[in-house]
């Protein structure tokens, strides 16, 4: 118990270090990685229930040659597409955002260096240093965030690309 309360003491102490944009930053790679946690379940476990039910939907289908039956099949895939993709163009989103995210904490953080220099009048190590670790922090963050759902956004991608076409190569017309 006592170990939580440091870790959580640790965190808000880096949060406050890093400025009102670090907690922006955190809530964004929060929900970021919520989404991508949700697509990966979805994929592993979710994904083969839709697939088989498409499949069982084409397959019952008594007759599979006539212009309508194309069209229910192209439905079909559309489906089964529409739900791999979903939620990952915000994904995107939010992992295009972190980095932006990041320079408008540096800018802000420069802007207190700036206001300590023009008060004290002197550069002042010291009193610059709680606006060079929230120019620098943020920054950092934003970044780190970013590199982490660029990844698995990119594989999230390439496997809906992939299983589209899989569940399009399943469905195959019989006469």
């Amino acid at each position: 118990m006592i170990e939580l309360i440091e870790m959580m003491n640790a965190i808000r102490d880096f949060l406050e270090t890093g400025g009102q944009v670090l907690t922006v930053i955190a809530a964004v790679i929060a929900l970021m990685w919520l989404l991508i946690f949700e697509r990966l379940v979805f994929v592993f476990y979710g994904y083969k229930k839709l697939k088989k039910s498409i499949k069982n939907t084409w397959q019952n289908r008594a007759e599979q040659t006539s212009w309508n039956a194309m069209q229910i099949r192209q439905a079909l895939i559309a489906r089964g597409s529409a739900t791999l993709t979903t939620n990952i163009a915000l994904i995107q989103s939010l992992v295009v955002l972190c980095p932006l995210l990041g320079l408008l904490g540096t800018v802000t953080g420069m802007i207190q260096v700036f206001d300590v220099m023009a008060i004290s009048g002197s550069g002042n190590a010291r009193s610059m240093a709680s606006g060079v670790s929230q120019a620098t922090i943020p920054t950092m963050a934003g970044m780190v965030g970013s590199l982490s759902g660029v990844f698995l956004v990119t594989w999230l991608q390439r496997n809906a690309k992939r299983e589209s076409e899989l569940l399009e190569d399943s469905l195959t017309v019989t006469k």
